[in-house]
């Protein structure tokens, strides 16, 4: 578990990139290295721009590939359905979240869309990585949103 939180802090630390924008950070690990990351960039217009599509993406361009095959992504905040159908359709091999999204969140709180078997692609999810901070992180965002 202390590689999986060695890159939860790295999702950490980019989720504190934007203060305009709800702090959600990934990165996507290959062999032992990071060769994507990505904040949420929502508030710049495109209501896709979540951290874990934007990682995949540029993990893609990196690997000059589709598939997401021996990737681990490790992401702040669980996974929503958009974001957990990507994980499916890029055949992301495991997913690491550390906040859970009881509203949202279809990697175990909602649903668990990855781990489905009506999809031809399972994505193994872990959550719980650092909860406290990860959850820390969204709960002074919003507090401070409220003044």
């Amino acid at each position: 578990m202390l590689e999986a939180e060695h890159f939860m802090r790295e999702a950490i630390l980019e989720a504190q990139t934007d203060p305009n924008e709800v702090p959600v950070g990934a990165v996507m690990v290959k062999d032992g290295q990071i060769i994507a990351r990505a904040h949420n960039e929502r508030e710049q217009g495109n209501p896709f721009a979540h951290a874990e599509m934007l990682c995949m993406a540029r993990a893609c361009e990196a690997l000059g590939t589709r598939r997401l095959q021996g990737c681990t992504m490790y992401v702040t905040l669980e996974p929503c359905p958009l974001c957990a159908g990507g994980m499916i359709m890029a055949k992301l091999e495991r997913c690491f979240f550390g906040a859970y999204d009881p509203e949202q969140g279809c990697c175990a709180s909602v649903y668990s869309l990855p781990e489905d078997p009506a999809f031809s692609h399972r994505t193994s999810v872990t959550g719980g990585v650092l909860e406290a901070e990860c959850t820390g992180l969204l709960q002074d965002f919003f507090r401070r949103r409220r003044g």
